[in-house]
């Protein structure tokens, strides 16, 4: 009986992605941890290892094939002493769906007092989001008495409304036929076309038309998400580099010849795990049932990569040095760029930075990177008058803006973080302590 190769679920929260391309060819011999395949996510491409050794008999799903579901069968190897005849009548139907997403449709079920959706985020946890109105929305809920009922979700409601789609026109692939949220996200036409990378932008009109690709739907929604569902509040404050500054070139004269090179990001990110471990508050994450005070600072660090943004983790933060995390980062953003992370490399974190310094940028307020409770953004060092004692002299000073989720982080413990934080920077010998 031929062997079914799957698409594979590559995160917790995935649920399709691009077959990019085949590594090997009809006829092949495989053999267990072979690299056969590489398949895109929204946020990195990787690589597939076989599991089983045979031959590959049958390619079900062509390379470049985009928004194929995970647990789909996608090839078929035969085993030592099969011959294509094995093939006539092979199954090609995939396993019954996994446990989690029928435990999904099945909460979304439940008659709840105060009802959310759970929608899932990069970090793998739930992000409440709160239900469609009740008003009359597209695809027959505003039907009339007698007209047949459309099962769908809450959550595929909402988006169809949004997307202005008819969710009479969409094939439901959830439980029972119920229209769930890949449903809706596969429903253009568009769905099969190449990716921004392979084809030419659409001209119509006087516009060209980049058709989203998946780490673009994923990034308008979660921002749209955060910024309509999260309370939240900016909070800036000025800090002085010139010590900063002069501690950096210090230790990069002194480490060149290991090749160490230490940035002001780095600084930037020690400071942040420090300060969070002086108020654990900051170091947090909302859920419908609490608060959740994180053990270990895992910060996110967000990198412009080709066609959106992704956020690798350097964990533990805490307790690592400026060489470590300067290392980490460098390792991380490298092959962030390269879409090569591996999913639990860019998930997870417990508090991000964002830094458009380098970019010209004086001063900015980011998204909030939801489960997380605050993000910190990091202007542009420059030279400005300042009043140093009772005197006018000149600083290198740097603007940060920590954005709060109110439900979590209140405006003194937002201050009582930024306090620290404004310490470590301009004291930095502090950070080595």
């Amino acid at each position: 009986m031929p062997i079914q190769i799957l698409m594979p679920a590559l995160s917790p929260t995935m649920e399709e992605g691009t077959l990019a391309k085949w590594l090997v060819k009809e006829g092949d011999e495989i053999n267990a941890g072979d690299v056969i395949a590489e398949i895109e996510t929204d946020k990195a491409t990787m690589e597939v290892e076989a599991v089983e050794e045979g031959v590959l008999a049958k390619i079900l799903v062509p390379g470049g094939s985009e928004n194929v579901a995970i647990n789909t069968v996608i090839a078929l190897v035969l085993e030592e002493g099969e011959d294509a005849s094995a093939l006539d009548g092979a199954d090609v139907s995939a396993p019954a769906p996994i446990l989690r997403q029928a435990q999904d449709e099945a909460e979304i079920d439940k008659p709840q007092p105060t009802k959310q959706v759970i929608s899932p985020s990069p970090q793998g946890e739930g992000v409440p989001v709160q239900p469609a109105a009740s008003s009359p929305s597209p695809g027959g809920e505003g039907r009339g008495e007698g007209a047949p009922r459309i099962k769908a979700s809450p959550l595929a409601k909402r988006l169809a409304k949004e997307a202005g789609l008819d969710l009479a026109s969409i094939t439901g692939t959830g439980p029972n036929g119920r229209i769930v949220k890949r449903d809706i996200e596969n429903a253009p036409s568009s769905a099969a076309a190449p990716a921004p990378s392979q084809a030419a932008p659409q001209v119509l009109g006087g516009f060209d038309l980049v058709p989203l690709d998946g780490m673009r739907k994923v990034i308008a929604a979660r921002m749209t998400e955060s910024f309509r569902d999260v309370p939240h509040f900016p909070l800036n404050i000025d800090c002085k580099l010139d010590a900063l500054l002069s501690a950096r070139k210090g230790i990069n004269e002194a480490a060149a010849e290991d090749g160490i090179k230490i940035s002001v990001n780095d600084f930037i990110i020690r400071a942040s795990a420090l300060a969070l471990k002086n108020v654990p508050a900051a170091n947090a994450s909302y859920t419908p049932e609490g608060f959740k005070l994180w053990h270990d600072v895992d910060i996110a660090v967000a990198v412009a990569i080709e066609g959106g943004l992704i956020t690798p983790v350097v964990r533990q933060a805490q307790d690592k040095g400026l060489a470590a995390i300067s290392a980490e980062v460098k390792d991380l953003a490298g092959r962030a760029k390269a879409r090569k992370l591996m999913p639990e490399e860019y998930q997870g974190g417990t508090f991000t930075i964002s830094n458009m310094g380098m970019m010209g940028i004086k001063s900015f307020a980011s998204i909030i990177n939801q489960p997380q409770a605050c993000i910190l953004s990091i202007g542009a060092g420059e030279k400005r008058p300042v009043v140093i004692g009772d005197e006018l002299g000149i600083a290198t000073m740097m603007t940060v803006t920590l954005t709060c989720d109110h439900r979590v982080v209140d405006g003194a413990i937002g201050a009582s973080f930024l306090k620290y934080f404004k310490r470590y920077i301009e004291n930095p010998a502090l950070m080595l302590l």
